[in-house]
C-alpha cells in the first residue's frame, strides 16, 4: 500500500551507498542531503532492462539538477556490491557505466517499506520517485508499475516549479508566470 508523503517529513535513512564511478563505499543518510533539494528514487533491480535506461538518463541530466541545487540518489534492495559490479559493467553488456551520483542499498527493505513502495512479496521496489525540500519535507511523490520508466523532463518540470514559489498551471514550464 502506498502511503502519502507529501507535505510530511520525509522518512529518515541510513544505507550504505557506492560513489557513480562504482570505487568507493559509503553511508548516505538524509541529514547528508540538508540543505539541498534531493530527488530520491526507487528502481526495483540491478541488471534490468527499463532501470538502466531511467538510471543514465538521470547520470546524464545531473548537470541540470546540480543549477538548481538538487542533488540525486537512486536507491533498490540490491546490495552496494551488486550495485558497484553494475556500474563496472559496460553499457553495451546490461552495465550502467560510470554515472554523476550514488546507488545506495536498502538490503533490509526497510526503506522501501518507510517510502510506502516496497513490494512486499518480491521484496523489490515500485518505481517511486520523491522530491524533497532543502527542510526535509517531501513535496512531491510518483509511484509507477515497474513496466514503465519515468520522465526525467517531468522531474525538472516539477522541481523547477516547486522551486518557483508559487501556484503553476497545469503545462506550466520555467520562465511562465505563476497563477
Amino acid at each position: 500500500m502506498t502511503t502519502r508523503l507529501v507535505g510530511k517529513q520525509a522518512p529518515d535513512f541510513n544505507m550504505q551507498s557506492v560513489s557513480g564511478d562504482g570505487e568507493k563505499f559509503s553511508k548516505v543518510s538524509l541529514a547528508d542531503y540538508k540543505g539541498k533539494w534531493l530527488v530520491f528514487f526507487f528502481y526495483p533491480l540491478d541488471f534490468t532492462f527499463v532501470c538502466p535506461t531511467e538510471i543514465t538518463a538521470l547520470s546524464d541530466a545531473n548537470e541540470l539538477f546540480q543549477d538548481l541545487d538538487t542533488e540525486i540518489l537512486g536507491v533498490s534492495t540490491d546490495s552496494q556490491y551488486s550495485h558497484r559490479a553494475w556500474i563496472q559493467t559496460p553499457k553495451d553488456s546490461n552495465g550502467l557505466g560510470q554515472l554523476n551520483f550514488p546507488l545506495a542499498s536498502d538490503i533490509t527493505q526497510s526503506v522501501a517499506r518507510d517510502y510506502g513502495v516496497l513490494i512486499e512479496d518480491e521484496g523489490i521496489a515500485l518505481r517511486g520517485l520523491f522530491i524533497i525540500d532543502p527542510e526535509g519535507e517531501v513535496k512531491y511523490q510518483v509511484v509507477n508499475h515497474n513496466d514503465v520508466g519515468r520522465s526525467v523532463d517531468e522531474t525538472l518540470r516539477v522541481l523547477q516549479a516547486l522551486q518557483s514559489g508559487g501556484l503553476c498551471a497545469a503545462n506550466w514550464r520555467a520562465g511562465d508566470q505563476n497563477l
